[in-house]
């Protein structure tokens, strides 16, 4: 799913809200949100549910560059296999 969301200005992103852009609703409470005060924030979060992408929102997006070393950086991929064998033989 697709998340927009929306935070009050010198707020340091702690007053927050989020839409789910395939809301068929959408523009419409996204038209109040920001007459309301509310501006836009980032890029759409891509998540599987709300929490994935409040957590996603909180990090500050510290998981866009974790994603990215992964799959751009061969030692990162070389870890993530580590670490799959190694719960593998642990179990």
């Amino acid at each position: 799913m697709k998340y927009q969301f929306f935070t009050i200005p010198t707020s340091d992103r702690k007053k927050f809200t989020f839409l789910d852009m395939s809301s068929s609703t959408f523009l419409v409470e996204k038209e109040k949100l920001l007459s309301q005060g509310f501006e836009v924030e980032d890029d759409a979060i891509y998540a599987e549910n709300s929490n994935e992408a409040v957590e996603k929102f909180k990090s500050n997006y510290v998981y866009v560059l974790e994603e990215y070393n992964i799959s751009t950086n061969p030692f990162y991929s070389l870890l993530l296999i580590f670490k799959w064998l190694k719960s593998k033989i642990s179990s």
